[in-house]
């Protein structure tokens, strides 16, 4: 059974902006390559870590939703672990009200980047 799954890595700050974009890349591939539907990812960008971990105080956040099948996940952190550049990691399945609230949320995104748009369709 297919399900909406939202994963958020820490990747290491020593990293070059290229080597971020490669760490975001190989997940993005590895979850593609395995039948994972992505819906919608965010780069939060380097913030303070709440404690240190492994002597660094700071990271890059980066944020994937998808769907795919449970037996994924398995995979997809068995991948994580092994990958050094990864501070932390967290993936979570989504019910019903988790994602209609992302899907609410990236709504009003959109529509505060664009109220032109947003005006076109309350007329």
């Amino acid at each position: 059974m297919v399900n909406r799954y939202e994963t958020v890595f820490i990747v290491t700050p020593v990293l070059s902006e290229e080597q971020m974009k490669e760490t975001v890349e190989k997940y993005t591939n590895f979850l593609k390559d395995h039948g994972a539907e992505i819906i919608y990812t965010n780069n939060w960008g380097m913030r303070k870590l709440a404690y240190p971990i492994r002597k660094k105080n700071t990271g890059f956040y980066y944020l994937i939703e998808f769907n795919a099948e449970g037996s994924l996940i398995a995979d997809l952190e068995v991948a994580y672990k092994r990958d050094e550049r990864l501070l932390r990691f967290l993936t979570v399945s989504l019910d019903k009200y988790a994602i209609a609230y992302n899907e609410k949320k990236r709504n009003a995104k959109q529509v505060a980047a664009n109220p032109a748009e947003g005006q076109e369709e309350n007329n």
